[in-house]
């Protein structure tokens, strides 16, 4: 109640208006803790090991500010901002981005919820919330899903397998029917997921990557169900001129049954590139499960990637990888919890250096070439607020 009633005086200093009909509120992640990452040989650095204190490892750290104004007949006006920060050294996060985790602007009623701003993409909604590990920790399944490492010399190609935000973005979600509902996403600056800020948007429509998304959900107790069809459809004038576009079908799911919560996902990518090394397809899996025990939640799971690049020249983009991961939360409160987690990346590829794995941890370095072996460990408290 404190914290509504500040930022309503806040916004009473711009507009008395806005202070008799908006409901605003302030909510945010404060997340360290203790990580520790093994890569036995790492050829690249010749560091074995790296033992430190990190911030937002199982939820990234947040400050935002939601509000809604009732505008009568069912019809609201909406808006968020969410910035990311690091308060270990005070930085923000998502390269520097004053609202870089999110920003929009939308209206809401019968009709459904159209928003406008920087988004989270479908994809990554759908599958971030299924994963046990709620994308977070060592145990998150961007580790081998993600950030797999340059495809064809390009870094921000490999980034658009899981791609999290699009700048330029509009998006609309439908009402829900028997439990259904429906999202359509656009967006015209689809690139690095953290790159520095105005650097994904050329200024120029043609120069600029753009995404089409479309995700159907069925939510009704229980059950939940998601398919989502994504297309990147790359542009010339950007470092990512090799791939034309990129298509991703992923199928993900999760069955409370009260002592223990299934998940699943099911993701496939097509990649269409001019380059002469051919095309390529990435397959990503994940099997999930969280056990509620008190106020103990024990998670697991596995994922596995194959990245199978058509091997036409010394290149030989392929290689898979396995992550087995378990980890536990404990609640001190409603809002803080201790959490824990394990990972362990097991990468068969015959080119490790063609498919380096995003390192255990929460800084995403990569594996050292021929060596994609990593283990990680995490400890720390989250207050949510």
């Amino acid at each position: 109640m404190q914290k509504k009633i500040i930022a309503l005086a806040l916004a009473g200093l711009s507009s008395t208006a806005a202070f008799g009909q908006s409901n605003v509120t302030i909510y945010g992640i404060v997340d360290a803790g203790y990580a520790y990452r093994w890569d036995p040989e790492n050829r690249t650095t010749g560091q074995h090991s790296r033992s430190s204190i990190d911030t937002g490892q199982a939820g990234a750290n947040r400050l935002g500010f939601k509000g809604v104004e009732d505008m009568g007949n069912g019809l609201k006006a909406i808006f968020l901002l969410e910035q990311g920060f690091s308060f270990d050294n005070g930085t923000m996060g998502q390269g520097g981005k004053m609202f870089g985790r999110q920003a929009y602007v939308g209206l809401t009623g019968g009709f459904g919820t159209a928003i406008s701003g920087r988004l989270y993409t479908p994809f990554f909604s759908l599958v971030a919330s299924t994963d046990p590990f709620g994308a977070g920790t060592v145990g998150n399944y961007r580790n081998v899903w993600g950030n797999t490492g340059p495809f064809n010399g390009s870094p921000s190609l490999a980034n658009l397998v899981d791609l999290t935000r699009v700048d330029n973005a509009v998006a609309y979600i439908s009402p829900k029917f028997g439990g259904f509902d429906v999202t359509l996403a656009y967006g015209n600056a689809a690139s690095d997921n953290d790159v520095a800020a105005g650097t994904e948007d050329n200024g120029e429509n043609s120069k600029n990557n753009t995404l089409y998304s479309a995700l159907v959900k069925y939510n009704n107790g229980p059950t939940v169900v998601g398919f989502n069809m994504q297309r990147i459809a790359a542009r010339s004038g950007i470092p990512n001129t090799t791939l034309k576009s990129m298509d991703n079908f992923t199928l993900a799911g999760s069955f409370d049954a009260t002592v223990v919560k299934l998940a699943a996902v099911a993701s496939y990518s097509i990649w269409d590139t001019s380059a002469s090394q051919g095309d390529a397809t990435t397959s990503n899996y994940l099997l999930g499960a969280t056990v509620p025990l008190g106020k103990f939640d024990l998670k697991a799971s596995i994922n596995y990637s194959d990245f199978n690049g058509e091997a036409r020249n010394a290149l030989n983009l392929r290689g898979q990888a396995t992550q087995y991961a378990v980890g536990a939360n404990y609640k001190l409160s409603k809002r803080t919890d201790l959490y824990t987690a394990y990972a362990l990346i097991d990468g068969q590829a015959a080119r490790a250096s063609s498919y380096t794995m995003a390192d255990a941890g929460p800084n995403n370095g990569n594996a050292a070439a021929n060596n994609p072996f990593q283990q990680g460990f995490q400890l720390g408290v989250r207050h949510q607020f």
